[in-house]
């Protein structure tokens, strides 16, 4: 299980504009914000990661880096780049499934084709949003089971500010006896 204020795992796939992201090379004064989406054949992600996309100079005016990560192949992950309009979002893909599970993210199995006429993989990763801090550690987490109610980036914006204003630390780091 990943803690606050513990190192994550290592993370590195390749973009959809060429190169690597690098969780280990990322240089963001701040961090780095990775969204990992269920991948092309999700409507909903679709929807999410258009507000991220908006929000990605917010993010980066903060000094924090922003990615969008799937376990789907190239010319999939380009699709949803493309969906979107995305000019700022950084996609990562082939992100292998073990390395999902690393991270704390679910694993579903394909049902078909979706609501869109999308065929779903035969394995996926359900979504998770992180922001990690630029020495690698865990700052904040939420994993979903399913493809609805994540959270809102302009709420994690909101929050970015407050931890800055007040110099908070990361929570949920206690790991003794209860």
């Amino acid at each position: 299980m990943l803690m606050p204020r513990q190192k994550t795992p290592d993370l590195s796939v390749p973009l959809v504009d060429g190169g690597t992201f690098d969780l280990s090379a990322e240089t963001a004064e701040r961090g780095t914000v990775v969204c990992f989406y269920r991948g092309l054949h999700c409507p909903i992600c679709a929807t999410y990661l258009t507000e991220f996309e908006k929000l990605v100079g917010d993010f980066a005016e903060r000094g924090i880096a922003s990615v969008a990560i799937s376990s789907d192949g190239a010319e999939r992950a380009a699709g949803m780049k493309e969906k979107i309009g995305a000019e700022r979002l950084r996609f990562g893909y082939d992100l292998p499934l073990a390395k999902a599970r690393e991270w704390g993210l679910y694993i579903s199995t394909s049902r078909g084709t979706t609501s869109i006429g999308i065929e779903e993989p035969a394995l996926f990763a359900e979504p998770g949003l992180f922001l990690i801090n630029p020495d690698q550690t865990l700052y904040y987490m939420s994993v979903q089971t399913m493809p609805f109610v994540r959270p809102h980036f302009r709420e994690l914006l909101a929050a970015v500010d407050f931890a800055i204003e007040k110099n908070y630390p990361a929570r949920g780091e206690y790991e003794g006896a209860v």
